[in-house]
C-alpha cells in the first residue's frame, strides 16, 4: 500500500506542476492564483500543502521541472550541431509563438522569473546553465567550455527573438521577426 501512496503522491504532484506550468506560461505567475492552478489539477486546495510549502516554492519547482524538461529534450535532437539547428528552428517558429503554454519558460516568464524570490531565480539559473552545457556540447564536443560564449549568445538571441515575435502585433512582422532569428542563430553554427 505504501508503494501505491508513493507513486500516486507523486503522479499528483507532478499533475500541479504540469498544470501550473501551463497556466503560468499562458497567464503569468501573478497572474495565477492557488486556488485557479489546483482546479486546473483537478484537486482541492487543501491537497496544494501537502506538494508545497507556498505559493513561491511552487513557482520555483514549475520552474525547475519545466527547464528540466526542455533540458530533457536536447537528448531526443539529432547530434551536434545539426540537432541545434532543429531545436532552433522549432524554437523559433509561429507554433512555438502562438502556443506559449505549450512552450519555453524563459521566453514565457523571464521577466517575472527577474521579479521572484530567490527560490525562482535560483532554479532557473541552475536549468537554464544545463541548457546551456547541452548547447555547448553540441557546439564543440571535444571541448565545451570553449563554446560557453557561442552557446549563451545563442540561448539568449533564441530567447529575445521569439519574446520580440510574441510582443509584436503585426503577424507578418512577427514572423519576419522568427525568420530573420532563425537565420542569425545559423551563423553561430558555422
Amino acid at each position: 500500500m505504501a508503494r501505491y501512496d508513493k507513486e500516486h503522491k507523486q503522479a499528483t504532484r507532478q499533475r500541479i506542476l504540469d498544470t501550473a506550468g501551463r497556466r503560468f506560461k499562458t497567464d503569468g505567475i501573478d497572474g495565477s492564483g492557488v486556488a485557479t492552478l489546483m482546479a486546473d489539477a483537478g484537486l482541492t486546495n487543501g491537497a496544494f500543502y501537502a506538494h508545497f510549502s507556498s505559493k513561491d516554492d511552487l513557482v520555483a519547482n514549475v520552474i525547475a521541472d519545466q527547464l528540466g524538461s526542455q533540458a530533457q529534450s536536447f537528448s531526443e535532437l539529432p547530434p551536434g550541431r545539426s540537432g541545434l539547428e532543429e531545436f532552433l528552428r522549432e524554437y523559433l517558429s509561429p507554433q512555438h509563438r502562438d502556443n506559449p503554454g505549450a512552450g519555453c519558460p524563459a521566453a514565457a516568464l523571464l521577466d517575472e522569473i527577474g521579479r521572484c524570490p530567490t527560490g525562482a531565480k535560483d532554479a532557473y539559473t541552475d536549468g537554464a546553465r544545463v541548457i546551456l552545457d547541452e548547447i555547448a556540447v553540441r557546439l564543440a564536443p571535444a571541448d565545451p567550455q570553449s563554446a560557453y560564449g557561442k552557446a549563451l549568445a545563442l540561448y539568449t538571441m533564441a530567447i529575445g527573438t521569439l519574446q520580440l515575435s510574441r510582443a509584436v502585433s503585426d503577424p507578418k512582422f512577427a514572423d519576419e521577426v522568427l525568420e530573420h532569428g532563425i537565420q542569425n542563430a545559423l551563423v553561430f553554427l558555422r
